[in-house]
């Protein structure tokens, strides 16, 4: 995905053999976060016209969200999301919550998984007032030996959607976030193999707009999508990247564009490559079974940028 900036050994075994007190005092605490949100027609009708799937221009009309019909997968995304002030916010412009200590200030989306319940009336409508209960899964540290200049941490986020007055959440997510110290460079992309032949694609192209438009949605002012300067300086990328979430959204909404019938399950999808703005990107997807799909990205060059597979209910 990137290559990291060469510090040399002498140097990362003191930076990070003396200064894991505050990372593992950090990992010790407990972390939690509840957020409250309404899903309102009106910002999902925001998200509708951002997703080409949804905007009209691909010979299915526009059909904005209607009240008291089900919240598209994948589509709690655009919801419960921190509101600090920006005084509280990173350098890079994301929020703090769930981010270690320094030096490990490099954030990026890697992976994640998100389970529907399948239970008659569990699922989320819109105009619902929901809760999400946000916890830490899981935190894994890789790369701390000595020899090692490139320590990274995982954080895995474990976000349970619950509608108000109900027991049992509607959608349970998990998202993983790797953690980095040292800053960014350039380095040949990620080979990935073993993809099958695709039943279905879907090509759009994400533009600056596009990646503003997303952005506001979720309330995200990480640099990385808004900054050429800082994504190019800083991270080591060639321009402005697009969101992970929006990404995986994008393979959610392009099975449901070819198969909206489709019950959906659960989805898991892994970050392979950086997905770069105002590069086309071709979304695939092979039935590999009656109940499962997968799902991939990749630009004009063949780099695949997200892999992913869904299972589902005919």
């Amino acid at each position: 995905m990137i290559l990291l900036r060469s510090i040399p050994q002498a140097i990362a075994r003191r930076r990070f053999s003396t200064n894991l007190t505050p990372l593992d005092a950090w990992i010790a605490q407990p972390k939690s976060l509840a957020l409250t949100d309404t899903l309102t027609q009106t910002h999902l009708a925001h998200l509708y016209i951002t997703l080409p799937t949804r905007d009209g221009t691909r010979g299915q009309p526009y059909q904005p969200p209607a009240q008291g019909t089900p919240l598209g997968y994948g589509h709690h995304l655009a919801f419960f999301h921190p509101r600090h002030p920006e005084s509280a916010l990173r350098p890079d412009g994301t929020d703090a919550d769930f981010c270690p200590p320094e030096p490990f200030t490099r954030r990026m989306w890697a992976s994640g998984t998100m389970q529907w319940n399948s239970t008659p009336g569990s699922a989320l409508n819109v105009g619902d007032r929901a809760h999400a209960m946000s916890t830490i899964a899981s935190v894994e540290k890789k790369g701390f030996d000595a020899a090692n200049t490139h320590p990274m941490v995982f954080v895995k986020q474990r976000i349970e959607v619950t509608a108000q007055g109900r027991a049992e959440p509607s959608v349970v997510e998990e998202r993983s976030h790797v953690y980095l110290a040292s800053r960014g460079n350039r380095r040949d992309a990620r080979e990935v193999s073993g993809l099958p032949r695709p039943d279905f694609s879907f090509t759009y192209k994400p533009s600056l707009t596009t990646l503003f438009r997303f952005s506001a949605l979720t309330f995200n002012g990480h640099h990385i999508h808004l900054d050429k300067d800082y994504a190019q300086s800083s991270e080591g990328y060639p321009e402005r990247l697009v969101h992970g979430p929006l990404t995986a959204l994008m393979l959610l909404e392009v099975l449901q564009f070819y198969k909206p019938s489709l019950r959906l399950q659960a989805f898991e999808y892994r970050a392979r490559n950086p997905v770069i703005v105002n590069r086309n990107s071709t979304i695939y997807g092979t039935l590999i079974s009656k109940n499962k799909a997968d799902m991939w990205c990749a630009d004009d060059d063949g780099v695949v940028g997200m892999t992913g597979s869904v299972t589902f209910s005919q």
